[in-house]
């Protein structure tokens, strides 16, 4: 892990810890909602060197996280159907299910492929058209427009043994459900980069009024997540809650209206399960009955199985800041990267993996 010292030829980064140490007037916690910042903070050692007051938790913005058991425990047993061809983002490969993961699916033989896109699975479906090939969508917004093109270029081109098991989910509808818990205390969010890049910084201003909640929308540069947390601070010691964008090379206030319009041409809201968080109305995304035929839960008539989470596994409590990875019995004992229980472990944007990786003590 990095630490302060590594910075000393900086000419941005300290300037802002000295401007974080003045702006943290009162007690603070934060919550860092993507999964991606907390692996950029804890990469960058800047939890180590938080002024008193100032506290971090992370949030539910890990996709691979908050996928149900019972959607991984499908995912598995549609990996093992004969002539079906299952492709993930690699992140998927090695969360556990019930019985085993889609890694050792693939030790037995059923065909699982990592991809770097949506469109590399539709290749393998050119190039395999006995099969059906399956994406599984486990994503947010960022991942949602990049599906939708596929599916798009899959109808255009007629290619019919390719299909999309959707899981996407939105921001901002998780915050809000665990904003209602009044057992969950946070003074501000830093809002995701990517995910706001597709939704727009204004997306958090309702969140904003209605929790009275300090919002910042955060790039992941050491300058700029010292930048956003001095504002998140700046605006809980002044009372003046509002929306910032610090992020403004990639983020813009309104929505992406072309990602927009082609999610809004292949999806519609659907009700969706979170792992941790249970069922949320309307926080999912499903393909339209005009596309069906790229549905592979319509094609392959898939249920949804009645699963439980690990014994002992705290994946949830650690998706809704309300625990932190040192707190789980199973840390670092039975549940290592090697060994995972649960899928804060394996993700590279998981909590448990950050904790293990650069900030056991932390």
């Amino acid at each position: 892990m990095k630490h302060l010292d590594e910075y000393r030829d900086s000419s941005l980064a300290l300037p802002l810890v000295e401007e974080l140490k003045k702006a943290v007037t009162k007690p603070l916690t934060v919550m860092e909602v993507c999964g991606s910042h907390t692996m950029a903070i804890f990469r960058n050692g800047l939890r180590s060197i938080l002024p008193d007051g100032m506290k971090l938790v992370s949030g539910p913005g890990c996709p691979v996280c908050v996928t149900s058991a019972s959607h991984m425990d499908a995912f598995i047993a549609m990996a093992d159907i004969p002539g079906v061809h299952v492709t993930i983002f690699g992140d998927l490969f090695r969360v556990p299910g019930s019985n085993g993961s889609l890694a050792e699916a693939s030790s037995r033989g059923a065909k699982v492929d990592i991809v770097y896109s949506p469109m590399d699975a539709l290749e393998i479906a050119k190039n395999n058209p006995q099969e059906l090939i399956v994406f599984l969508g486990v994503g947010f917004e960022t991942t949602t427009p990049g599906i939708a093109a596929t599916i798009l270029a899959a109808k255009n081109q007629k290619v019919d043994n390719f299909c999309v098991f959707s899981t996407q989910k939105t921001m901002p509808a998780p915050m809000a459900a665990l904003l209602d818990d009044p057992s969950l205390k946070i003074d501000g969010l830093l809002c995701p980069g990517h995910v706001s890049t597709i939704i727009g910084a204004k997306a958090w201003e309702p969140m904003a009024r209605k929790y009275n909640l300090a919002c910042v929308v955060g790039g992941f540069e050491t300058a700029d997540l010292l930048k956003a947390l001095v504002l998140l601070a700046r605006q809980v010691g002044r009372g003046d809650i509002k929306v910032e964008n610090v992020y403004p090379r990639a983020v813009s206030r309104e929505p992406n209206a072309r990602a927009a319009r082609m999610v809004d041409e292949i999806f519609e809201p659907a009700d969706m399960d979170w792992r941790g968080l249970g069922p949320i109305p309307q926080s999912g995304l499903k393909i339209r009955e005009t596309y069906r035929d790229f549905d592979a839960e319509v094609r392959l008539d898939i249920t949804l199985p009645d699963s439980k989470e690990p014994k002992g596994c705290l994946c949830g409590e650690i998706l809704k800041g309300k625990k932190i990875p040192n707190e789980c019995p199973l840390f670092d004992k039975r549940c290592t990267p090697a060994t995972p229980i649960g899928p804060c472990m394996v993700s590279s944007e998981g909590t448990c993996a950050a904790y293990h990786k650069y900030g056991r003590d932390i």
